[in-house]
């Protein structure tokens, strides 16, 4: 079957935040659909995709949609067949949530913003072609959390425990970070959230003013995604 990619785009308002225009720069010729979950657009058959991509959002965990169960039921699917399957900061969110339950997603202790060094703990061939300390931008105010088995961790960083998970020996990731996000993506989304979280707006603009360390990792993690075949 010839490679097609589904990405399921979970940005709640894609004035601020498109990512799947920011990941798909990276898909090459690999064709793929973005479907808009947050507006309802139905989910098409999972058997016309050998890969799926599971976006951030501007949505939390812990103020749960209705369109989230919507979401977890097709990654759960997504799974069973075999797809190999990638979720980046919300989407890797989701796949805690979605395959081993609310519990294992919480509000982060301390919530990152801005470019963070993420070190890589054990081998993978997500990561294997990653700097280790992998630098990238990250913007969550929620987080995976006790990861059970058979989720494993692949990276971390001293304020968030897991920056990178596999499920088991199934192609399915998870990282918590936005490598897909430019420099000037990032600050203009960090000065859109100024308005909408002003509980954090110190940390915030302490974040917009940082300097930038971002490895641009997005193009090797897409093609180790791609190369993960789907399981039979």
């Amino acid at each position: 079957m010839q490679k097609r990619i589904l990405v399921l785009d979970n940005s709640t308002d894609r004035s601020i935040y498109r990512p799947a225009e920011e990941w798909s720069r990276h898909f090459g010729d690999v064709p793929f659909d973005a479907v808009h979950v947050p507006s309802n657009e139905p989910i098409p058959p999972l058997a016309h995709y050998t890969h799926l991509l599971i976006t951030g959002s501007n949505a939390r965990f812990s103020r749960p949609e209705a369109w989230f169960g919507v979401e977890a039921d097709a990654v759960r699917h997504a799974v069973e067949r075999g797809l190999a399957v990638l979720g980046s900061c919300f989407g890797h969110q989701m796949l805690a949530w979605a395959l081993s339950g609310p519990e294992h997603v919480r509000s982060a202790p301390i919530p990152e913003l801005g470019w963070v060094a993420i070190d890589i703990v054990a081998s993978d061939p997500l990561v294997s072609d990653l700097p280790n300390p992998w630098h990238a931008f990250a913007a969550h105010l929620d987080e995976v959390a006790d990861l059970p088995d058979p989720w494993h961790p692949l990276a971390s960083t001293d304020a968030c425990a897991v920056q990178a998970m596999r499920y088991g020996d199934h192609p399915v990731w998870g990282i918590q970070p936005h490598p897909e996000t430019t420099p000037e993506e990032a600050r203009f989304q960090m000065r859109a959230a100024l308005e909408e979280y002003p509980e954090f707006a110190r940390e915030i603009r302490e974040a917009i003013e940082s300097p930038v360390r971002d490895d641009r990792t997005a193009p090797q993690l897409i093609a180790a995604l791609l190369r993960s075949c789907p399981r039979p």
